[in-house]
Formats: structure tokens, C-alpha cells, sequence
């Protein structure tokens, strides 16, 4: 009897005995690609993740593709038509965003420390720049003054709460990011002052949650921070971003997020907003939850090994393609992404090992004592929930190894 496909794999499916990419095996699609390691992004669960967001979701609440998870162009091209916006933490950000042909009126900037070159070229493109510092007004004013263009704002708020039971918290207490609620009256009075395009607030006060309570909490004192500071603004709301927070499950006895509860914590607050923002959009900014799910790393093991009676796969990938998998880009403790044997699926010879690649570091690990497929070199492993923050969040040049290439199936 064959085992139980992880749900992970499910999302997938099968070709024959091999986990099915893009609709076809994952060894063929191997062989498409020309080499290994690669990333896989699945057309066919991108779509499917933004059908049912909107499904559940208040039809009044925008969402916007937040690029920083994953800005491969393809990527952001597939994704731009399916979504109301594309959110970008950098210069080069942009210039894709913009390449993707989405609407300039659609895009916004957020992230600390952007230069003055990126506020220039925030102006020159008309996109919404959501203000993390008082320093970005004056360059804001200076570019909007020389280019003869308004300069489009929203103020990032660093609120008096947290997303509690959050991956990273972004918000509450001394922060990097936005600006200090008690300190926003301000600096509105100073954009009322230059004569800058105010829309709006930005407020996300963490990521990577999957209690709908928690996410329904942060939202719901967004709002109440948001129309306070409403009062203070020089123009009425346009544009509320309460941020994102959506996550997705990454290890053993994590549930995925109740899309449908979250839907009808959602609605109430969709009222509210009505009320005492009436001029003001609703955006969610996500990024990992559209895409994590939908994106495969896949290495080919290079050498068995048995060590003291442990058992090693050695693959061609490793942290330096996949900083997330070897626990080594926030986990306090270290814990296993799923992975499989994507060419032996349906095996029933099982064993445990452990999946580590050809660097000279014990860090160097993708899954520390697994149950797998019984593998030999030449297989394939598949390390899922790899479609955000993997390809672009790793250290390519660690060690000089080539980089992996990146697929959309």
C-alpha cells in the first residue's frame, strides 16, 4: 500500500509515481529545466490561492501582491492581472512592477531607508510611497518640485500593538519601520505643509500568522488607529493598507489559515471602515500566502552516505539556494519544511535521513532525520512550501556554487 501524500504534495498531485509540476513529472520537468537545483512556481495553485482569497473574502477589500516574497518577473507578470495591486520594497522592485505593465496608480513602495535616487524614481512613476521617516518628505517635495509632478503619499504608522503569535512582528514598540503613531499628527501637519498628495495610512503590524483571532485583532485596532489619525490628516482617506499577516503552514501541527472565518471577521470590519473612513479603500498586502504555497525547490542527490549508522543525501542545493529550509533565516529552533523524493512518491521502502547539501558547514542541512522514499544518487528531492522567500532571500555566492534556476510551470 503506497503512503499517504503529505498535504503539501497533495496540492500538486501526481504523475503516475512522481509529484506532478506544472502537469507533468517532476523528472521530466527536470529535464526541461537542464539542470538542478531549481525553483518550480505552479501556474495552476497561483490562481487557484487568489479564486479562493476573493471567494471568502469581502468583495470592497483590494489585495495587493506583495513583490518582496517573490519578484521573479515571471512571477510578478502572472500575478499582476489576478490582483487589485503590487506592493515593491526597492528601486529594482519597481522597475519589474512597472516592466509587468501594471498601473503605476497601483503600485506602492514601502521598507526604511529608501535612497533619494528610489523616492525620485517613485515620483517620476507616480506610485503611491508609503512614508517610513520625516527625512522622506523633504526628498519627496524636492523630487515632486524638480520633475513638476505630485509626489503620492501614504504614512507607514508604527502602532502601540503587535500581531500577536506573529512570525515577525513589524510592528509595536521601537521599530525600524514607519513612523511612531504618537509622533504621525506631525508629520501630517508637515505634508500638509509641502503640499504633498496625501492618500493615506499604512499600517502591518506582522506576518506569518495563521490565527484568524490575532490577524482580526491588529485589523480591527488598525481601523480605530487609522480613523483617529484621520483627524489629523490634510486631505480625507483614500487609502487604508492594514497590512498583511496571512501565513502559511510550514511544519508539523501547523493548520492551514480558515480562509472563511478570517472572511467573516472581515465583513464587519469592511462596515466600519464605511463608516468612518468613507472615502478610504481597504488594501491587504500579501505576499507569502499567495505564492509560498505554490512553489517547489528541487535538488538531486549527488551522494548516499552512512554515517555511524545515519543516513546523509547529499544534494547539488542547499542553504546557499534555500536559506529558509535549513532553518537558518529566523527559526529560534530549527524545525523540517516538508520534503520528499519527488521521483519516488508512491515507494513503500521508507527510511530515515537526512537531506543536507555539498557545503562545508554542518548548517548545511534541508531536513535533519526525515522519513523518505529510500533514495539513491540520482533522485530528486522536493522541499515545498519554497514559492516565497527562497530564491532571492538565500546567499547565492556562499562557497561560489552556481545559482539555481527559477521556472514558472
Amino acid at each position: 500500500m503506497s503512503n499517504p501524500l503529505h498535504p503539501a504534495a497533495e496540492r500538486f498531485g501526481l504523475c503516475g509515481d512522481e509529484l506532478c509540476v506544472g502537469g507533468m513529472p517532476v523528472s521530466l520537468l527536470a529535464q526541461r529545466v537542464g539542470s538542478t537545483p531549481f525553483y518550480a512556481y505552479d501556474r495552476r495553485i497561483l490562481r487557484s490561492r487568489v479564486a479562493e482569497l476573493r471567494a471568502a473574502l469581502p468583495n470592497e477589500i483590494s489585495i495587493h501582491y506583495a513583490m518582496k516574497a517573490n519578484p521573479m518577473p515571471a512571477v510578478v507578470g502572472f500575478m499582476a492581472p489576478l490582483v487589485d495591486g503590487l506592493d515593491v520594497a526597492s528601486g529594482g522592485e519597481l522597475r519589474v512592477a512597472l516592466d509587468a505593465g501594471v498601473d503605476p496608480r497601483d503600485i506602492s513602495f514601502a521598507g526604511p531607508g529608501k535612497s533619494d535616487v528610489e523616492l525620485t524614481q517613485a515620483v517620476a512613476a507616480g506610485i503611491l510611497v508609503n512614508v517610513e521617516s520625516p527625512r522622506e518628505l523633504g526628498v519627496l517635495a524636492a523630487a515632486a518640485s524638480r520633475l513638476s509632478r505630485p509626489a503620492r503619499v501614504a504614512v507607514r504608522v508604527n502602532p502601540d500593538f503587535e500581531l500577536k503569535s506573529s512570525g515577525m512582528k513589524m510592528g509595536g514598540g521601537p521599530k525600524q519601520f514607519g513612523i511612531d503613531a504618537e509622533e504621525v499628527p506631525a508629520v501630517l501637519n508637515e505634508i500638509r505643509g509641502l503640499g504633498l498628495a496625501f492618500e493615506g495610512f499604512h499600517i502591518y503590524s506582522g506576518s506569518q500568522n495563521l490565527r484568524v483571532e490575532s490577524i482580526h485583532e491588529a485589523q480591527t485596532k488598525a481601523l480605530a488607529l487609522a480613523q483617529k489619525l484621520a483627524a489629523h490628516a490634510p486631505a480625507p482617506v483614500k487609502s487604508l493598507n492594514l497590512g498583511g499577516g496571512f501565513g502559511i503552514p510550514y511544519f508539523a501541527g501547523e493548520k492551514p489559515l480558515d480562509l472563511e472565518a478570517m472572511g467573516a471577521y472581515m465583513r464587519p470590519l469592511v462596515t466600519a471602515a464605511k463608516t468612518h473612513l468613507p472615502s478610504a479603500t481597504l488594501t491587504i498586502e500579501l505576499g507569502r500566502f499567495l505564492v509560498g504555497e505554490a512553489g517547489i525547490y528541487v535538488a538531486r542527490i549527488v551522494d548516499r552516505k552512512v554515517s555511524r549508522g545515519d543516513v546523509f543525501l547529499v544534494t547539488d542545493g542547499g542553504l546557499h539556494h534555500h536559506l529558509s529550509a535549513s532553518g537558518n533565516f529566523g527559526q529560534v529552533l530549527r524545525k523540517n519544511y516538508p520534503v520528499m523524493i519527488g521521483n519516488r512518491l508512491a515507494s513503500p521502502r521508507r527510511e530515515v535521513a537526512s537531506v543536507v547539501g555539498p557545503l562545508c558547514t554542518p548548517l548545511d542541512l534541508l531536513a535533519d532525520r526525515v522519513e523518505l522514499p529510500h533514495a539513491e544518487a540520482g533522485d530528486l528531492v522536493v522541499v515545498f512550501q519554497s514559492g516565497a522567500y527562497g530564491f532571492s532571500a538565500s546567499p547565492h555566492r556562499f562557497l561560489s556554487h552556481p545559482a539555481p534556476v527559477e521556472v514558472l510551470v
